[in-house]
């Protein structure tokens, strides 16, 4: 029986690679998978999921007036599964197409990635697959500044933490840390 998964985890946790690994692993048995990611990441370029261990593989984007059930009905084939990534930036609508997948298509789909934002608040698409997904696993990585496990995203500006912005800047080691609770708060002065 097909599920909706959610996978989060704080930057650096191995999200991206995680959903390269799956496809490999599907694709090796002959089943194959689609892969999705937010049309608004374009740290690559549009289209593209790309680890930073230098992976990289296209993707089908997702914009705000995607339907996601409509696309994977009209591939041409019934994947085995649907990988989602940057799954924060779906919207309710989204998460809600995701489920369809899974409950009309029968067809599995794992979604990753960011739980909260740069102010601790939840991303419009991790809140509905928090709520929506039947299996939900946090993905862990290491603070920026300790051994304590990331839990918060930081985003930097000039080399210092701000708490205060649009929610979505689109940026990977250069704009966000990974860090625990304790250094979100007091991070240590460079």
């Amino acid at each position: 029986m097909a599920q909706l998964f959610f996978k989060y985890g704080a930057m650096n946790s191995g999200k991206t690679i995680e959903i390269l690994k799956v496809a490999h692993n599907y694709e090796e048995q002959n089943k194959p998978v689609v892969i999705m990611t937010s049309g608004i990441d374009d740290r690559d370029e549009v289209g593209i999921v790309s680890s930073r261990i230098g992976l990289r593989r296209e993707a089908i984007p997702i914009f705000d007036n995607t339907n996601i059930l409509n696309e994977i009905e009209t591939i041409g084939f019934k994947p085995a599964c649907v990988l989602i990534d940057e799954s924060q930036f779906l919207t309710k609508k989204h998460v809600h197409e995701l489920a369809n997948i899974v409950d009309q298509l029968d067809i599995p789909v794992m979604a990753f990635g960011l739980k909260n934002d740069f102010r601790n608040e939840l991303f419009e698409g991790s809140q509905y697959l928090l709520i929506y997904a039947d299996k939900i696993e946090e993905m862990k990585t290491i603070c920026w500044y300790c051994h304590k496990k990331a839990i918060m995203n930081m985003r930097m500006v000039d080399g210092k933490p701000v708490y205060t912005g649009e929610q979505i800047q689109i940026g990977g080691n250069e704009a966000y840390f990974p860090v625990c609770r304790k250094h979100y708060h007091h991070p240590p002065i460079n």
